[in-house]
């Protein structure tokens, strides 16, 4: 479990995170959504260690993240898998030298056992026959599966994604957001998604941080969410005519 205690964060000055406190199990896939500059993005890099907090306590499964050595720093950081925006894939490498790159940074295996991985998570990803391509011979919902692949070779017992549907249809989105969600369960892998798309909050948000201004304003489940009463989550989710609709009906539904 990642526990989230009173965390505050500034930059020159102005508070961009407020008090914020949750947690973040394993096995479910735990969405922060936000407008931009609610502090979405600064929570997420918090978590992966970029950003120090000013006050409060991130601690993953009972080891708080600011008492931590240098090795052990290094131990955690070997836990975490990270899903970019754009993916983030080397052009100049090969898929199967992408997904090996952190089985070099980080292991003395053979070269004979990081290939053997590198097959096991592109055909956990549905790829096959892509080693030898490079990112730029591959459409975009194949670079993010291999952005995927990438971030559980190391077998993560944290997995962090930055907005993994940016910039795919949306049935490649769905792919992905299943693909993702099929992956946390199976390896009960604790997940969290820094997103925009309200499709995917409404598909696979097991649990649901939504942020205003640097403050958690809500916090439930994706079926919570069609309940909900609260002004600031209702104004933000239900701003579209289609997820209006959508509420209504299952409110409808229910009575």
């Amino acid at each position: 479990m990642i526990e989230v205690k009173g965390l505050y964060k500034k930059f020159s000055g102005v508070p961009v995170l407020e008090g914020i406190t949750t947690t973040f199990e394993k096995g479910k896939t735990n969405m922060i959504i936000g407008q931009s500059g609610s502090g979405k993005t600064v929570f997420l890099k918090c978590l992966l260690g970029l950003h120090a907090p000013e006050k409060g306590i991130i601690s993953f499964d009972g080891r708080i993240h600011t008492e931590l050595s240098i090795k052990q720093h290094r131990q955690l950081r070997q836990e975490m898998g990270m899903v970019f925006q754009g993916g983030a894939l080397f052009d100049s490498l090969t898929i199967e030298e992408n997904i090996m790159f952190p089985l070099k940074m980080f292991t003395n295996n053979s070269i004979s056992e990081m290939l053997d991985r590198v097959n096991v998570v592109l055909d956990r990803v549905n790829l096959e026959n892509v080693n030898r391509k490079f990112p730029a011979e591959l459409s975009g919902g194949m670079q993010k599966r291999v952005a995927i692949a990438r971030a559980i070779v190391m077998n993560p017992k944290y997995l962090f994604c930055d907005e993994p549907n940016s910039g795919l249809d949306p049935r490649t989105a769905t792919v992905i957001d299943n693909l993702i969600q099929e992956i946390t369960k199976e390896y009960q892998i604790i997940t969290i998604i820094n997103s925009h798309d309200m499709n995917s909050v409404m598909e696979i948000g097991e649990k649901i941080i939504f942020l205003k201004d640097g403050v958690k304003a809500w916090e439930g489940t994706n079926e919570e969410i069609f309940k909900t009463e609260n002004e600031a989550i209702v104004d933000f989710v239900y701003s579209s005519n289609l997820f209006k609709k959508v509420r209504e009906a299952y409110l409808s539904k229910i009575k």
